[in-house]
């Protein structure tokens, strides 16, 4: 009698083992990003938050749904600019009071109004390291906070405040290599729903006599016809990739240009490469550095066109990516 309880007491405790190993594995820090990036494109929620960058805080509501496969968003401003972000879709209406316009416009449909937040792939595992930083609360909340730390200088890290309960991302932060805070993001006020009413994603923006403009950034079909150059990196910073390329027309050019993304599965990188010209470029347009909150830019001519790199990273990483760009056909 006494064996068969004893072998009964190691069969239970070996199968604790193998649900704690479970509740483990389902905890991964990873793991709690994916399922905050689901819960951000499929849950409907309204709330109110804080975006600070550079100095300055604005507060913001946002109103997501997701209703018969179809993604439904609402940002606005509550800080006196009134501007507003309607989007359905893949469509996106800007409502911007102070300038009497309404500008629409296409938007990748993954990606919510709410901001870009981390996911992982393959590549991106080489260059981040994902940890669970510690269990507290926040705002009454139960929360795990997840870091995301660069292994080089290249890009740039995240801590997360993920609710246990909902996996929504209740405050986050957007830091340097040396772990200082370029942005943040905080709610002060979050509600998850079963259903929204198509009223609350009407513009409170009253648009008699304001100017409409459609942004489409339509593909270039006589590049076809001529000969085509290829611009491609001859070297990226560590984990980057070409993941897209195009020709488009873009708002204010008369020519076609290159697009190019780089992205090393977190971070990405847009080059825009403009078509030659003969006229020469002024010496002091020949390169420059642009920095606003967390977002760099910075241009050069090469062989007669005009490079610029736009992306979420530190400033050297827009250089690099610009600087190592070569025309080929």
């Amino acid at each position: 009698m006494y064996k068969t309880r004893s072998s009964e007491r190691w069969v239970w405790f070996f199968v604790g083992c193998a649900l704690a190993a479970g509740i483990a594995s389902a905890e991964e820090p990873r793991e709690w990003l994916e399922r905050m990036n689901q819960a951000l494109v499929s849950r409907n929620y309204d709330g109110v938050f804080s975006h600070w960058q550079g100095g300055r805080v604005e507060m913001l509501r946002i109103i997501h749904r997701l209703q018969d496969g179809e993604v439904t968003e609402r940002l606005v401003s509550l800080d006196g600019s009134g501007r507003e972000f309607i989007r359905s879709g893949a469509e996106l209406a800007c409502y911007l009071p102070d300038k009497r316009t309404v500008v629409v416009e296409r938007r990748p449909e993954g990606k919510p109004l709410l901001g870009n937040f981390p996911s992982f792939d393959e590549s991106s595992a080489g260059v981040y390291d994902v940890q669970e930083v510690k269990r507290t609360r926040f705002n009454r909340r139960n929360t795990r906070v997840i870091s995301v730390t660069p292994r080089d200088d290249f890009r740039y890290g995240y801590r997360l405040w993920i609710d246990e309960s909902t996996a929504m991302p209740l405050k986050t932060q957007l830091c340097d290599g040396r772990g200082r805070v370029i942005e943040q993001m905080v709610f002060a006020s979050l509600t998850l729903m079963a259903r929204i009413p198509n009223a609350t994603f009407r513009p409170e923006v009253a648009t008699d006599g304001f100017q409409w403009i459609r942004n489409e950034r339509e593909p270039v079909r006589a590049l076809a016809a001529s000969p085509q150059v290829t611009w491609n990196a001859i070297k990226l910073p560590p984990g980057f990739r070409m993941t897209n390329r195009s020709a488009q027309l873009m708002p204010g050019s008369r020519s076609p240009v290159a697009h190019l993304v780089f992205t090393d599965g977190l971070a990405s990188v847009s080059v825009f490469v403009e078509s030659h010209t003969s006229e020469p470029v002024p010496k002091g347009q020949r390169s420059g550095a642009t920095r606003m909150g967390s977002s760099s830019a910075f241009s050069t001519v090469i062989d007669g066109h005009k490079v610029t790199a736009v992306g979420e990273v530190p400033p050297a990483t827009v250089r690099f990516i610009a600087n190592s760009l070569k025309a080929g056909h």
